[in-house]
C-alpha cells in the first residue's frame, strides 16, 4: 500500500490530500483526523453497499452512525440536506462530531454543506470514490446544493480535515461516470498546464482502460493544480475563479436539461468547448480540445435547448457581479482568466450551438 500526500495550504486551516491503492479496509488510519469520538458517515444507496464496511475499518474505536441518500443530481436539494441534519440531531450528536462524506461529487457537496451548518460549523471528511469528486469537487472547501433557479446557489465554503483518495474505488466506477470525470481532469490542463495536457492527449485511451498508474497521476496532477488555485484564492476572490473554466455553459445546460439528465462532466465538457470558442483562442489549440474531450467520449456541443434559455440561466451564475457575466476564458491551451471583457457577437454565435 503506497500512498502520497499534497497540501492544501491554508495556514491553520491546511490540510492533507492522501492519494493512493488499498487506503480503505484499514489501509489508512482516518481516525486522528477525528474531531472527537463521534463520526456520523453520509453516503448513498450505490456506494455503502460497496464501501461503508471498508471504511469503517479505517475508524478505529471511534463511535459510527451512518445515513444514506438516494443517488443522483436531482435528490442534491435543501430537503436531502435536512435529512442529513436530522439524522445529526437524533444522534445527539456533539460539536467534536466529525461528518465523513463516502460517495461522489453530490454526497460530497450535501455532507459538507450539512457539516458547514450544523452547530455553526462540525469537522468534515471527504472520501471521494468517483474521478470526478477526486479530482475536483472533494477539494478546496466548496459545499451546497441546488436551486429550482440554478446550480450550487445554497452553499458554504466548509473546507475538510482531510481528503482521503483510494484509487481503487474507480474498479467499480461505470464508464459513463469515469468519462465525466476526464472532463475535470482535461479542464486542469487546459486552465493550468500545458504540458499535462499533452500527456492526456497521448495518454486517454489508457486512462479509458482504468489503467492505476495513469489514473493515479491524472488524480495528482489535477489535486496539485486545485490545491495551488485554492491556496492562493480560498473564496474566490480572483484566481480561483479560473476553475469555473467551462462550467457557466456547463451549469446552464445542467439547469436547463433538469439535473440529472447530463451528468455533470458531460456538461462541463460541452460547456469547455464553447468556453474555448468564446475565448477566440487560435484554432489549432480549439481543435485540439475539442478531440480530446471526443477522444474521453464527452460531448463536444450542447444539446437543443435553445440559446435564450441558456442566456437565461447563465444570468443566475454565480460569477455575475454587477449584473455583468464573467467566464473563465482561455488565453492559450494551459492559460486561462477570468473576464467579464468577452465579444458579446462571438457569446451569442456560441450559444446558438443550442438552438
Amino acid at each position: 500500500m503506497t500512498s502520497s500526500t499534497i497540501t492544501v495550504e491554508l495556514g491553520d486551516r491546511s490540510y492533507p490530500i492522501v492519494i493512493g491503492s488499498g487506503l480503505l479496509g484499514g489501509g489508512y488510519d482516518l481516525a486522528k483526523h477525528l474531531a472527537g469520538d463521534d463520526c456520523l458517515i453520509v453516503s448513498n444507496t450505490t456506494v455503502a453497499p460497496l464501501y461503508l464496511d471498508r471504511l469503517k475499518a479505517n475508524l478505529g474505536a471511534a463511535s459510527v452512525a451512518s445515513i444514506n441518500l438516494p443517488d443522483g443530481e436531482s435528490y442534491k436539494t435543501v430537503e436531502t440536506a435536512s435529512t442529513v441534519l436530522d439524522k445529526l440531531v437524533s444522534s445527539k450528536a456533539n460539536r467534536d462530531t466529525t461528518v465523513v462524506a463516502l460517495g461522489g461529487g453530490v454526497v460530497g457537496d450535501i455532507t459538507g454543506f450539512a457539516a458547514a451548518c450544523y452547530m455553526r460549523g462540525v469537522a468534515f471528511i471527504q472520501v471521494p470514490t468517483t474521478l470526478l469528486a477526486q479530482v475536483d469537487s472533494s477539494v478546496g472547501g466548496k459545499t451546497g446544493v441546488n436551486h429550482p433557479q440554478g446550480k450550487n446557489l445554497i452553499g458554504a465554503f466548509h473546507q475538510p480535515k482531510i481528503v482521503l483518495i483510494d484509487i481503487d474505488t474507480l474498479d467499480t466506477l461505470p464508464e459513463r461516470e469515469l468519462q465525466a470525470g476526464l472532463a475535470e481532469v482535461i479542464k486542469h490542463g487546459a486552465i493550468a498546464d500545458a504540458a499535462f495536457f499533452e500527456w492526456l492527449e497521448q495518454n486517454m485511451p489508457t486512462l479509458l482502460a482504468k489503467d492505476a498508474e495513469a489514473l493515479t497521476h491524472a488524480v495528482q496532477r489535477s489535486c496539485e493544480i486545485k490545491a495551488d488555485v485554492v491556496a492562493e484564492d480560498e473564496r474566490e476572490a480572483g484566481r480561483r475563479g479560473i476553475l469555473n473554466f467551462g462550467h457557466t455553459f456547463g451549469h446552464a445546460i445542467e439547469h436547463c436539461q433538469g439535473y440529472g439528465e447530463w451528468l455533470h462532466g458531460e456538461a462541463v465538457a460541452a460547456g469547455m468547448v464553447m468556453a474555448a470558442e468564446l475565448s477566440g483562442i487560435d484554432t489549432s489549440e480549439l481543435d485540439r480540445l475539442r478531440k480530446l474531450v471526443e477522444a474521453a467520449g464527452l460531448p463536444d456541443g450542447p444539446p437543443t435547448i435553445g440559446a435564450q434559455a441558456m442566456r437565461k440561466a447563465m444570468g443566475m451564475d454565480k460569477k455575475v457581479l454587477q449584473k455583468q457575466l464573467r467566464f473563465a476564458l482561455l488565453d492559450g491551451l494551459g492559460k486561462a482568466t477570468v473576464t467579464s471583457g468577452f465579444d458579446e457577437q462571438r457569446l451569442q454565435r456560441v450559444l446558438e450551438a443550442a438552438d
